[in-house]
C-alpha cells in the first residue's frame, strides 16, 4: 500500500499547482484537472488542519479525562 503523502508533501504540490495556474500558459484541459487536483488537496489539508486543532485545543483533566483547553484548571490557581 502506498505510503500517504505528509501534511507539507500535500502543501508543496498544492503550491506548485497555483503557481503553474497562475502563469496562465497551461493548456485548458490540465488547467481544470490541476483545478479539481488542488480543491481536493486543500480540502485534505484543511481537514488535517481542523483535527490539529481540537487536538491541540484539549487537555486532561485531573481524572484523566478529556477537556476542552478553555475548561481546564490551571494547577497553581490561587484564588
Amino acid at each position: 500500500m502506498a505510503e500517504q503523502p505528509t501534511f507539507e508533501q500535500n502543501l508543496n504540490q498544492l503550491e506548485t499547482i497555483v503557481n503553474q495556474l497562475e502563469q496562465g500558459d497551461v493548456p485548458l484541459e490540465q488547467a481544470l484537472d490541476q483545478f479539481q487536483k488542488g480543491v481536493a488537496l486543500s480540502k485534505q489539508l484543511q481537514n488535517t488542519l481542523e483535527g490539529a486543532e481540537k487536538t491541540l485545543t484539549k487537555m486532561m483533566d485531573e481524572n484523566g479525562n478529556e477537556v476542552p483547553f478553555e475548561q481546564a484548571k490551571p494547577d497553581d490557581q490561587n484564588d
